[in-house]
């Protein structure tokens, strides 16, 4: 059985099967985020740079509830809060009260996930945008155009990411290839 397979299994028989004694919240959330490692590939095989790994150990700054959100079909439409063109997969929606705009974000559970043309995500993310329903700790992932751009990322909806702020930025967010300068 594979690891991924073994997990679920896991998962479901902590959510499904009937149990004599209470199940931990701390073994859930801990099978459920080996799940998400897994589903999003984890950072197996991936290269971290020096503050990519101190991003990885250290205490995060903010627990997010991630939402995804694409352009068209009433989704983002047009220019993010500060005026930018939003950059799919890197550009984020936050309540500035909460995570100030133009903040680069590092998101530990997007590092290594696979992106449609076969490159890998590292992890940072930047908060240029806001949005109506971005109210506390809340982040919504901008994927980019259509619905299918969301595929990537759609084991993360809903879940809760571990965010650590990665430093500022000024202008408008850098496009993926010249995204970790």
């Amino acid at each position: 059985m594979s690891n991924a397979a073994a997990l679920l299994a896991l998962v479901l028989s902590l959510a499904f099967s009937p149990v004599e004694e209470p199940v931990s919240y701390d073994s859930v959330i801990a099978a459920e985020a080996a799940v998400t490692e897994v589903a999003t590939g984890g950072t197996a095989g991936v290269v971290l740079t020096s503050e990519q790994q101190a991003l990885m150990q250290g205490e995060p700054d903010w627990r997010l509830s991630a939402r995804l959100y694409h352009a068209g079909g009433g989704g983002a439409t047009g220019n993010d809060s500060l005026g930018c063109r939003p950059v799919p997969m890197r550009t984020v929606a936050t309540d500035p009260r909460v995570v100030p705009r133009r903040t680069r974000l590092f998101i530990r559970e997007t590092v290594g996930l696979v992106l449609p043309d076969g490159t890998v995500h590292d992890g940072y993310w930047y908060a240029s945008d806001t949005g109506g329903a971005i109210r506390g700790n809340k982040i919504d992932l901008y994927t980019g155009h259509g619905r299918g751009s969301m595929r990537p990322a759609m084991p993360l909806n809903m879940s809760t990411l571990t965010v650590e702020q990665a430093g500022r930025f000024d202008g408008c967010p850098p496009a993926w290839e010249n995204a970790s300068n």
